[in-house]
């Protein structure tokens, strides 16, 4: 099922009487194809949970047309849109077993939909059996791990096979280990549906790492949507760049001279084509090569061994961040004992932008 959004904004009032209206989202424009998994991504408070409780039917719009397929679901009450939303704290009943949080939905089902009580239960049973916990149908949700509570709130929200299935940050709430693992299992169990599924996360890995697209959202706008490399290897703006990528990006004041990128004082990169001007410029962790006669010079700090690679921190009067973090190879020797490091750049790596818009040159 595709989810059409057509110039769709989200005001809200202010509190104060001389207050202006909080706009949350801003003349959202977008087509997400059927069977998608797509990643809204951004800060808090940038408009990505007003987007999804938009498209549930929780929110009203200010403006605007939401979409499933053909049909106009603007104004229908959630329970007529066939969506399946999971929220970051799952809301699971604590006084029903598993099996009973899944059949939930499936007893408000009226008319020609009603089922009985044998069909409810062979239909909690595959979608137990999808997120691997078919085990568990007796245990109340306090006898859980956070990853199992998870696992009952996506199949209770698969039961009814939805057009639509909407999640909201839910593996904020899990450890590190577990968040990796639960991710992976997302991916597997939308790929198994087919279900057109829209996931809303502030963490950049991990709307990269399972999403066909991104959506990069700021104060309500949407800055980049594409596929989740593309979008890292040519970011649009200055915020984009900064938001995805771990360690991020480093960012130093730059000036475009005679078609090459000075930063304080060096030629540390050739931009034939581009307009002169001051810039800032910003390079991928990834983006350095360690080399005794390149032309970008830093003063040397430490280095961290992290196993498969190296990261060599160190510092440049020109940067803007407490320091600049380069990774490279772990077969690569770093010197420690010098006081400065000196490095070529990886041109698709090092990005410019105008220093007054932020807009990528």
């Amino acid at each position: 099922m595709k989810v059409v959004l057509e110039n769709l904004t989200k005001r809200f009032a202010s509190r104060s009487e001389k207050g202006k209206d909080v706009t949350a989202v801003n003349r959202f424009n977008f087509e997400i194809p059927d069977g998608q998994l797509v990643g809204l991504l951004g800060p808090s408070g940038c408009g990505k949970s007003t987007t999804l409780n938009l498209i549930s039917g929780l929110e009203t719009p200010t403006e605007g047309r939401i979409l499933f397929g053909d049909q106009d679901v603007t104004n229908l009450p959630p329970e007529e849109r066939g969506v399946g939303l999971v929220f970051q704290n799952y809301a699971l009943y604590p006084h029903l077993t598993v099996e009973q949080n899944i059949i939930f939905p499936l007893q408000n089902l009226k008319g020609n939909q009603k089922m009985s009580k044998a069909a409810m239960h062979e239909k909690a049973l595959e979608a137990a059996k999808l997120v691997q916990i078919e085990r568990l149908m007796e245990r109340k949700p306090s006898q859980l791990s956070g990853g199992q509570q998870q696992r009952v709130a996506i199949a209770r929200a698969l039961v009814k096979i939805p057009r639509v299935l909407l999640l909201d940050e839910p593996l904020s709430n899990l450890d590190a280990r577990l968040r990796l693992q639960t991710r992976e299992e997302l991916r597997r169990i939308q790929r198994e549906t087919g279900v057109t599924t829209i996931f809303v996360t502030h963490d950049q890995e991990e709307a990269m790492s399972i999403s066909d697209l991104i959506i990069v959202m700021k104060e309500g706008i949407v800055n980049q949507i594409g596929k989740p490399q593309q979008v890292y290897d040519d970011p649009v703006n200055l915020f984009v760049a900064q938001f995805l990528g771990t360690p991020a990006i480093n960012v130093l004041e730059g000036e475009l001279r005679d078609g090459r990128l000075m930063i304080g004082g060096e030629a540390v990169l050739d931009m034939p084509g581009k307009a002169d001007g001051a810039v800032w410029a910003g390079i991928r962790p990834e983006g350095f090569v360690l080399d005794g006669n390149g032309p970008f010079t830093c003063a040397m700090e430490r280095v961290e061994v992290m196993g498969r690679d190296v990261s060599v921190v160190c510092t440049h009067e020109k940067m803007t961040g407490r320091n600049i973090r380069a990774i490279i190879p772990a077969e690569s020797r770093v010197d420690t004992d010098q006081k400065t490091v000196r490095f070529s750049l990886k041109p698709a790596k090092v990005f410019v932008f105008d220093r007054e818009s932020e807009a990528r040159r």
